[in-house]
């Protein structure tokens, strides 16, 4: 089971929040979008070297069972004697780890009061995520979405791959509405080695579709994490005088009165969030809820503070009977 780590709870032993972190206002304001995604990850070894979590290990270490193709030397047979199971140790200098990027590109994304809007923070994110595993020489794969697959690239290391991927990060919205299950059936039928899925959303989606599909990755063996991404005045309803909205993604027009509109607003969203966090917490995974006005690279510390404890929690295991499969249900 891997600890979760909230806003605040990041926010405690995070190096970028801390030490202030990198402006997202500033970073947004660079054209560039590998350029945005080269600053957060400097940002990023900068607050770690400036505070006092700088020996925190940023590489992915792990067990993970065995799997036929593995090579049988990597075995450990110390930990087989113990569980009478065979389990793999990953090293930290291994470079064929595999990561998938599933970006909304949904209209709802569109959304921002800041100076950009979500779609432009989370595909920042996912750039300097990529960004970040390329530099580690691990694989990363893109899927783009709104109501259908927009662009897929497999999960690779070479030369140029990571400049294709920005190149469709950077692509605008074009699409409507809003459908996980596409992206995230497509994963899980296509990618059969195990590897780490990132989805980065606002996940304004119906929760049961989202269990269902998310139970299906859990049972292909991939770790998954989940990065909400909201605007600030989504948290809260901000509306002060009556009149007409429109709905991003049906282009609806809806008249809102905010002194009927506000409690139930907050109701909704709440008990949304909140059916959301179950079943992360139900399927064992990661879920981080990411405002747009928050430091870029404390999310990436996030996922590796997540990846480091899980590598902490796997290996103790080492010194007594295994009860559950390593990066199984949790």
């Amino acid at each position: 089971m891997s600890k979760r780590f909230n806003n605040t709870s990041a926010s405690r032993g995070n190096p970028s929040a801390s030490s202030g972190g990198v402006d997202p206002v500033a970073i947004m304001r660079i054209k560039d979008l590998q350029l945005r995604a080269r600053g957060v990850v400097e940002g990023f070894h900068n607050g770690l070297h400036r505070s006092p979590y700088h020996g925190f290990s940023v590489e992915f270490s792990e067990y993970r069972p065995y799997s036929i193709g593995d090579d049988p030397r990597g075995l450990d047979w110390k930990l087989y004697a113990r569980s009478d199971r065979y389990f793999v140790k990953r090293f930290e200098d291994e470079t064929n780890r595999r990561c998938y990027l599933v970006v909304d590109q949904s209209q709802s994304m569109g959304f921002g009061t800041l100076e950009y809007t979500k779609s432009e923070y989370a595909r920042t994110l996912a750039a300097t995520i990529a960004y970040y595993l390329s530099l580690q020489r691990d694989g990363v794969g893109l899927i783009t979405f709104d109501e259908k697959i927009d662009q897929f690239f497999p999960a690779r290391h070479r030369p140029g791959h990571l400049r294709q991927l920005i190149v469709a990060l950077s692509r605008p919205l074009a699409g409507q509405g809003t459908d996980l299950n596409e992206p995230l059936d497509h994963l899980a039928r296509l990618v059969s080695k195990r590897g780490l899925v990132i989805l980065i959303s606002d996940l304004l989606v119906p929760s049961i579709s989202l269990r269902t599909k998310l139970s299906l990755l859990r049972s292909r063996g991939h770790e998954v994490m989940i990065l909400r991404t909201l605007d600030p005045a989504e948290m809260k309803f901000q509306m002060e005088a009556p009149g007409m909205v429109v709905d991003m993604e049906t282009g609806r027009d809806i008249y809102v009165d905010p002194q009927s509109a506000a409690k139930d607003y907050e109701a909704l969203f709440n008990a949304h969030r909140d059916e959301i966090k179950s079943l992360c917490d139900a399927l064992g995974v990661n879920l981080f809820e990411v405002v747009t006005d928050r430091p870029l690279e404390a999310s990436l510390f996030d996922i590796l503070s997540a990846q480091q404890q899980r590598g902490r929690v796997t290996a103790r295991h080492q010194g007594a009977p295994i009860r559950s499969s390593v990066g199984g249900t949790r």
